[in-house]
């Protein structure tokens, strides 16, 4: 008997590449994914060397970054979804400039309706804060971070469009200051970061010409890994299967907790490929210059977006997180967590919520996120000075809290990739609910030492406090 024909692929963008999407059986959107991220990784090494600022106007650049960007984002998603989430978007930014004179409006346009539209969610709410910072707030109301990336002018039209549109960030990000883009493009970018360093002392007679060459070719290595094991991994270990009705009937409560983890590395390395790519395309036009490490070596880890041996190896779900999605991270610190009044934690993390999306696996995933930080704070807090005396000890701490931390991760994820509620109840009733209840009793025994939320401190207060420690 023969098969029946695949059910075909839809896409609202390009279908140039269907044959070779059809040969290798991959749906034709993430296809056209890949070909644009590497076409913006031609185009990006093109446009530093002919259209670097030593060659063609601030102007030029942002013209050729913006169109290259809005052909790109056609090409993926088709005219239509482009017109009518950019008019949507757009009007939004009109309405908080020129309507509510860049003031924080109390209901944001944070709602991601596509990976795009997500990253073009977090420049707008960006350039919103900062300009707000640089406009309608004293330099003495603001704590040292916001009056660095205060912006005290309006952009034009050019610069506006080409912050948001780039073709190195349209398809897959990351969200950049808007101060960073604009020394980029004006050619200030590396030289503000060199200044920071005394080369005379190290011998140089001038500043040097970092390039970013070495590293991008180390992140398309690590590009390259994590498309295979995604090719191989990802598919063959799929998370529907740990609430598999026979699987769950069969397997030992100890053996899910290992498959679930291996399924949540299994699910990890497309977000490797797509991130680190990206991060590869603004390295290769000249952004993402981040300074000098202390052994003296160039760093372009400005953009980027994960520390992958940092995830991996992480104790804490702190630590976790920091280093998952840097950029999105930052980017609620600075809209959401430093600008809360009350609950900055919780806050922060239902903003996440809400700019993800609408699936209730998201709401279940932040919400679960919420607890576990709380009481990882709180065991932190009360329990770690007792595993510092001596190395055994503290190894032994390590190694047990990186387990907790890799588990209570991989718990806690579950719902985001399941999305819909029947599947997430049904795995955590397979898990007993443990990491929930075991929060809980955390957070109920052991007690709780106030958060400092001192990033709220305006910059005039920090000094004093600074002056005022350094007179005792």
């Amino acid at each position: 008997m023969a098969e029946a024909p695949a059910a075909p692929h839809r896409t609202t963008g390009s279908t140039l590449l269907h044959p070779l999407s059809a040969l290798l059986g991959i749906p034709l959107d993430q296809i056209n994914f890949v070909a644009c991220q590497l076409f913006a990784l031609l185009a990006a090494f093109w446009f530093r060397i002919y259209l670097g600022p030593s060659h063609a106007s601030s102007a030029v650049r942002h013209a050729f970054a913006t169109l290259f960007g809005i052909y790109f984002a056609v090409f993926c998603f088709g005219w239509y979804s482009f017109v009518v989430a950019m008019g949507y978007l757009t009007l939004c930014h009109i309405s908080r400039i020129y309507i509510f004179h860049y003031g924080i409006l109390t209901t944001d346009f944070s709602g991601g309706l596509c990976c795009p539209l997500m990253i073009i969610t977090q420049k707008i709410t960006t350039l919103a804060c900062q300009l707000h910072d640089g406009i309608g707030r004293q330099a003495e109301e603001l704590t040292a971070e916001q009056n660095r990336l205060a912006v005290k002018t309006r952009p034009s039209l050019l610069e506006y469009l080409s912050y948001l549109l780039n073709f190195m960030s349209i398809i897959a990000g990351p969200c950049s200051n808007y101060k960073d883009y604009i020394a980029f493009i004006e050619g200030r970018h590396v030289h503000m970061k060199l200044l920071e360093v005394n080369w005379k002392q190290k011998g140089y007679d001038r500043l040097p010409d970092p390039s970013p060459t070495g590293a991008v070719m180390y992140k398309l290595c690590i590009t390259l890994i994590s498309l295979v094991l995604f090719l191989t991994l990802t598919k063959n270990f799929p998370m529907a299967y740990i609430i598999d009705n026979e699987f769950l009937e069969k397997t030992p409560f100890l053996t899910r907790l290992g498959y679930l983890y291996v399924v949540t590395q299994s699910a990890k390395p497309k977000y490797y490929f797509a991130w680190t790519l990206a991060d590869a395309v603004n390295n290769a036009a000249g952004y993402g210059f981040s300074g000098v490490d202390e052994r003296g070596a160039f760093r372009w880890d400005l953009l980027s977006n994960l520390n992958i041996w940092n995830i991996e190896t992480a104790t804490s779900f702190k630590m976790y997180i920091e280093n998952w999605n840097i950029q999105t991270a930052a980017w609620l610190k600075r809209v959401c967590y430093d600008r809360a009044p009350w609950y900055p934690t919780a806050l922060t993390f239902v903003l996440s919520a809400l700019w993800h999306g609408i699936y209730p696996g998201y709401y279940f995933t932040f919400l679960t996120g919420i607890l576990i930080t709380l009481a990882a704070r709180a065991i932190r807090n009360n329990c770690r000075h007792y595993f510092l005396s001596s190395a055994p000890l503290k190894m032994a701490y390590d190694v047990a809290t990186w387990v907790v931390t890799q588990l209570a991760v991989c718990y806690t994820v579950a719902p985001f990739v399941m999305l819909a509620v029947e599947p997430t109840i049904k795995f955590y009733k397979s898990m007993y609910f443990h990491m929930h209840i075991l929060s809980i009793l955390v957070l109920l025994l052991l007690p709780i030492r106030p958060q400092t939320h001192s990033v709220r401190k305006p910059q005039n207060q920090a000094n004093q406090n600074s002056v005022k420690s350094k007179d005792k």
